[in-house]
């Protein structure tokens, strides 16, 4: 059975078999994929039938280096205004892929396979396109909806634990801006049986799924609502800048905890609500302790490309599926951190 979400500007999120999909929805014409080395090695079916083009492996790869590689070698290949291009891989691949697409010959039209938990429930969800400068996460980008992003549980089967609870991480951020239900049914269940139970798991990224499908329909450019699928953000980005030693789903899941106590300092949210947060961190066995030093974390979250000046908007939870667009001052918010 196959669930169908709509997004935005035609836009559409599958949830399915990958490869039955594919015969149904992929547009008659010239197809070039873009994925990794790791990708073509796990799931060398869905890439080998096409022209691809493969990158490197992690946040490195998300730079403007990897761009002017991947344009060369569109060139060379005689892509055209008429090709479609295929993102098959996790957020980062997605990110690419999508950034590629829509600036080659001022774009063409490009679709995803998710292959990552993150990327199904979060990444490669909403248009939002993005590289690395200078060690600032997704600072140059665009705003452009993929025709389809199709999520199949059965490729999250090879994801190794670690890489399988990051992606957990935005389900419980999800949940936390959006969904009460769905906070509840993650307490009810364990990292376990979300491995064994692709019926469970599948109902969890369909649930997150519309959460922020239905945010993004409302604010596709960020220029306001949108703003709430940053919580835990800042605080995340800032780890990634300083260290390579969280992956993005573990640094949210930190920055969930650490934004979740300064809402609780500032008694915007109720005790018994932030520790259910911090006791659902734990339960699917997330480290929240800051790998950085404060100062360290201050200083880079001074660069946050949501800036306004010399203030930022934080996003607060204040109950369990609901949140706060704060514009905060530098100084309140070191205050606060």
């Amino acid at each position: 059975m196959v669930e169908q979400i709509d997004v935005t500007g035609g836009s559409r999120i599958y949830i399915g078999n990958a490869e039955q999909l594919l015969k149904e929805i992929l547009p008659e014409k010239r197809v070039i994929v873009i994925s990794d080395s790791n990708l073509d090695r796990t799931h060398h079916d869905l890439i080998a039938p096409y022209e691809h083009i493969l990158i490197g492996l992690g946040e490195q790869a998300k730079s403007l280096v990897t761009l002017d590689e991947i344009y060369r070698q569109l060139i060379e290949l005689g892509a055209d205004r008429s090709t479609f291009i295929l993102g098959i891989g996790g957020g980062i691949v997605t990110d690419i892929a999508g950034f590629v697409a829509s600036t080659y010959m001022r774009g063409v039209e490009f679709g995803f396979i998710t292959t990552t938990l993150l990327g199904s429930v979060d990444a490669s969800v909403g248009g939002k396109n993005g590289v690395n400068v200078g060690g600032f996460k997704n600072m140059v980008g665009t705003f452009s909806q993929p025709s389809f992003v199709i999520c199949d549980v059965a490729l999250l089967h090879s994801l190794p634990n670690r890489e399988f609870r990051a992606g957990l991480a935005e389900v419980i951020k999800t949940a936390i801006l959006g969904d009460e239900e769905l906070f509840e049914r993650l307490e009810q269940t364990s990292f376990e049986e979300l491995r064994q139970n692709d019926e469970l798991l599948s109902e969890i990224i369909i649930r997150s799924v519309k959460v922020k499908a239905s945010v993004v329909a409302e604010d596709e450019r960020e220029g306001g609502r949108r703003r709430i699928l940053n919580l835990g953000h800042t605080i995340a980005h800032a780890i990634e800048k300083c260290t390579s030693k969280f992956s993005h789903g573990e640094a949210v899941a930190t920055g969930l905890f650490h934004i979740t106590n300064t809402s609780l300092s500032q008694n915007n949210i109720a005790e018994s609500d932030a520790k259910r947060i911090f006791t659902l961190l734990s339960r699917y066995g997330f480290d929240t302790s800051l790998p950085i030093e404060r100062k360290q974390l201050f200083d880079a979250i001074k660069g946050d490309k949501k800036r306004n000046g010399n203030a930022l908007h934080i996003i607060l939870p204040t109950a369990i599926g609901a949140v706060e667009d704060r514009l905060i001052s530098f100084e309140e918010l070191e205050s606060l951190l």
